[in-house]
């Protein structure tokens, strides 16, 4: 990744920031782009990044209101599936790796094992339904690529799950979390980390990375609660009582095999937990 500066684009977003801090540390130079000043849907703003043969272009940007989804499908569509596409035409000229991120959502959640990397795409909502735009748009350009899969990221910085119920259970004495929704939690951190050595590694394709472990989001919440605020009484609830604009996969536990056979186990998600909410202000 030294040949040329990294082109990361949405340097300023959740995952975005952990990339940039990520290249920081390694010694990576890297050209950031992040909106208003880049749009990813305008020809000429992808037209004028720096693409070199053999570089790499880490997408860390799109569309990630999965309720808003619901209300404007066309505009989601737009930056997670159409103008991935043209991302990935351009890299795909100009020889550029592009890593590039989806979603658990592109599941339905009716499996009982976790979702293998070829597993069937069949999202229950509109931003799922984008997101798999975007990865059938990313095959079809040809281009080299990374794509990875994730789910449920937090981090000590931004608007999370983590940080919401963080600061709701300092607030209120009792809190309600879905109880039939369950997944694996990932931190952006681990994510940008695992990603970079992965890309340095050689994989190409699909992968999927998370933090170790599963859990419901009533578990991850209240392992939160447990840790920042123990007096909050955290109980579970169903979907049906907590209802959404998005459906939701009740079942999206990503498989880590192929991930996990070139870095070894993933750090489970309550090491992980830990580490972030000690740094979290």
């Amino acid at each position: 990744m030294t040949r040329s500066p990294v082109v990361l684009i949405g340097h300023d977003g959740m995952l975005g920031t952990a990339w940039r801090a990520e290249l920081d540390r390694a010694g990576i130079p890297h050209h950031d782009a992040a909106f208003p000043s880049f749009d990813l849907t305008r020809a000429d703003h992808l037209d004028a990044l720096p693409l070199r043969a053999g570089g790499v272009v880490v997408n860390c940007s799109g569309w990630t209101d999965v309720d808003g989804a619901e209300r404007d499908e066309a505009a989601a569509t737009r930056i997670n599936g159409d103008a991935v596409g043209a991302l990935a035409e351009r890299c795909a000229a100009a020889d550029c790796l592009l890593v590039h991120y989806s979603t658990d959502y592109v599941f339905d959640g009716d499996a009982t094992s976790p979702y293998p990397v070829d597993g069937l795409q069949r999202p229950l909502s509109a931003y799922g339904r984008s997101k798999a735009v975007g990865e059938r748009k990313l095959w079809a350009s040809g281009a080299r690529s990374l794509l990875v899969r994730t789910s449920w990221l937090y981090a000590p910085w931004a608007n999370n799950f983590v940080r919401t119920i963080a600061r709701l259970a300092r607030e209120r004495p009792t809190l309600s979390v879905v109880d039939d929704q369950r997944g694996r939690p990932t931190s952006a951190e681990h994510l940008a980390s695992a990603t970079r050595r992965l890309v340095e590694s050689g994989v190409r394709g699909i992968v999927h990375v998370t933090d170790g472990g599963e859990c419901t989001w009533y578990e991850f919440a209240r392992a939160i609660a447990e840790t920042v605020a123990p007096t909050c009484e955290v109980k579970p609830c169903t979907t049906a009582e907590f209802p959404r604009p998005a459906r939701r996969p009740p079942y999206s536990v990503l498989d880590l095999a192929r991930t996990e056979a070139v870095l070894g186990p993933m750090p489970h998600w309550r090491t992980a937990l830990a580490d972030v909410l000690a740094r979290m202000d």
